[in-house]
């Protein structure tokens, strides 16, 4: 590819020498922001890191590669210190040495092409630019995005258009992220500020009600004082002008109709003030409650994370069988787990990660491509067996509930079809566990007669 798929910013047009760049005090593109002048020619194999643009090595290394990674590999081929070097330097390194080629990029395409095996296979059923535009359409539709990126930007048949739509779609991609991160903080804190307000408004309107009150009843008080003085002062005139008396008798009543109508329209703004009071705080009350779900669903996402980040980590690091026996999958060895539904990249990622531990994993889609009636055969002599609640069937679902019970077989139900939440479940099933060889004889019930 002989040019980026966006135009670079240059800080200026003039040419100058190594000394003179010094003396001005600018400095020199990154490789991870200068275009390759070569271009990779198309052949029958597929391309290596070292042999792709310059600007392509940021976005693959950025997108394909996780930070922790890079520290374990870039101390062997640099000076720099895993623990205080940043981000940006470790991710910097990596793409200096990827556009140096030599042995540091061979073992970055190594690991590459270990890390992503699968999608390397999925791609390979590609025979053109159409077929590989439509893998990689299902990869942004999925969100499986890292493995197909660098599976199609290796592929023969990856043409200069082909890579530059793969890179501009994820270019664009990183922006809809950051921007939608944004816009969730930006309604959060209007969220909260307006729930402050409205805190502020309800003890406003309240304290205006104690007022109101106060004085109505300091009203009332006095009205009862003076029209307790009238009766007396009546009392006292029983024989003086009876015109006058009738008078005086119908402006009090007058009085105390305009008195009783203030009452009545106090009491309706008090009333209408409470009925808001108290939607608000229903208000208040769902979104606390939204709150509270939030935070456990991530609670629960990051111990997925964790789970998942400590079994590569323990995979990664084990050498042999003895390392393997020390991960935190090491309880699966020797154990049979039956695994229903789910999805197919991701039951065969789980089924190499059973197996690796020394455990047999049997995944049975539920009924999409196997028989139903090989699920029933199926369970009985499993130790654990497992199901992600949002990729299976409901009869499925109940067809293992009622023989995982008959058979006494312990059943577990999964968040996701994802690694994370299988690997999640199985660090956090007690030691003892798994510990139980065998299941007692099935029973004489019939699962079609009862």
């Amino acid at each position: 590819m002989h040019t980026p798929p966006f135009r670079l910013a240059q800080p200026t047009r003039l040419k100058l020498s190594g000394d003179e760049l010094a003396s001005t005090g600018l400095r020199t593109a990154d490789p991870c922001c200068t275009p390759s002048e070569a271009s990779v020619p198309h052949t029958n194999r597929r391309a290596r890191l070292a042999e792709l643009d310059g600007h392509l090595h940021c976005s693959i290394i950025g997108t394909c590669l996780s930070t922790h990674e890079l520290r374990r590999l870039l101390p062997k081929f640099t000076d720099l210190d895993r623990r205080d070097a940043s981000d940006l330097e470790i991710h910097h390194s990596a793409v200096e040495l990827a556009s140096q080629g030599g042995t540091a990029a061979k073992a970055l395409h190594k690991l590459l092409d270990e890390r992503y095996a699968g999608a390397i296979r999925r791609f390979d059923n590609a025979t053109d630019d159409v077929s590989l535009l439509a893998l990689w359409d299902d990869a942004l539709k999925s969100g499986d995005i890292p493995p197909a990126y660098w599976a199609l930007m290796t592929h023969p048949f990856a043409t200069m258009p082909v890579r530059q739509k793969a890179f501009g779609e994820l270019h664009m991609l990183s922006h809809l992220v950051g921007a939608a991160n944004r816009a969730d903080i930006r309604r959060l804190v209007a969220l909260e500020e307006e729930n402050a307000a409205l805190k502020e408004k309800l003890e406003r309107q309240q304290s205006q009600m104690q007022e109101l009150g106060m004085q109505r009843d300091a009203s009332i008080a006095a009205l009862n004082e003076q029209i307790a003085q009238f009766v007396t002062q009546t009392a006292r005139q029983l024989h003086g002008n009876a015109a006058d008396l009738q008078a005086e008798v119908l402006r009090l009543r007058d009085r105390l109709a305009e008195a009783d109508q203030r009452v009545a329209l106090h009491t309706t703004r008090r009333e209408a003030a409470e009925q808001r009071a108290l939607q608000e705080q229903q208000a208040a009350l769902a979104l606390r409650k939204h709150h509270d779900q939030t935070l456990r669903l991530l609670k629960l996402v990051q111990s997925e994370c964790d789970a998942l980040e400590r079994a590569t980590v323990d995979v990664a690091n084990s050498a042999g069988e003895a390392g393997a026996r020390r991960s935190s999958l090491a309880r699966l060895q020797g154990k049979r787990i039956v695994y229903v539904g789910g999805r197919p990249g991701s039951n065969a990622a789980l089924k190499r990660l059973v197996e690796a531990s020394g455990g047999d994993l049997l995944v049975h889609d539920g009924g999409v491509e196997d028989r139903k009636g090989l699920l029933v055969g199926a369970l009985p002599g499993a130790d654990l067996v497992v199901f992600p609640v949002n990729c299976i069937d409901h009869d499925s679902m109940n067809t293992l509930k009622r023989v995982c019970e008959r058979h006494q077989i312990d059943y577990h139900p999964l968040r996701t079809a994802s690694v994370a939440s299988f690997i999640e479940l199985m660090s956090r099933l007690p030691a003892g566990h798994l510990t139980h060889t065998g299941n007692p004889p099935p029973s004489a019930f019939c699962l079609r007669h009862g």
